[in-house]
């Protein structure tokens, strides 16, 4: 995928499996905003949401959240406490080597921090965590581009007709 400066929230769409609605009401409920927000016109209608690079890859990262069963109020919570806790965005905690590391185990978000410090971000963003040999089967938060169905071609396959 060729980055560009600007998604349409059609592109946003296409690339992660979000419906233009579900990202219409994230945009409304303050979940993940367009970096530039839809505005009316003088003609009276409204231009189109534009979102960043950086909104692209935390969307991605959120749709693959959806699409594993996490609830739009557990990624709330997750946004929440990143940013409260953590004084970073989602963007900067899908990379490896920053202030924080996501992981999950299918079930629930863990941050590990430089330090070292794991917390459950859904239940007890507070409390670290002690870990016995229970890290590995976490598995890095990703953020990945929604693969495109290809088309193929069908054969046609028709019966001759003896008599013609």
């Amino acid at each position: 995928m060729k980055l560009k400066q600007s998604y349409s929230a059609r592109e946003v769409a296409a690339s992660t499996g979000l419906s233009a609605r579900q990202l219409q009401w994230w945009d409304a409920r303050r979940l993940l905003s367009a970096t530039v927000a839809s505005r009316r016109t003088r003609a009276g209608g409204f231009t189109e949401r534009r979102y960043s690079p950086m909104d692209l890859y935390e969307l991605l990262a959120l749709a693959n959240l959806r699409h594993r069963g996490f609830s739009v109020q557990k990624i709330r919570t997750l946004l929440t406490v990143l940013r409260k806790r953590f004084g970073v965005r989602l963007f900067d905690a899908l990379g490896e080597g920053g202030k924080v590391t996501l992981l999950t185990d299918g079930c629930e978000i863990y941050a590990r921090a430089s330090s070292g410090e794991l917390v459950n971000l859904l239940r007890t963003p507070g409390q670290p965590l002690l870990v016995i040999g229970g890290e590995t089967e976490l598995k890095a938060l990703s953020a990945r581009v929604k693969g495109r169905r290809k088309k193929t071609a069908r054969k046609r396959v028709t019966a001759k007709n003896p008599n013609g």
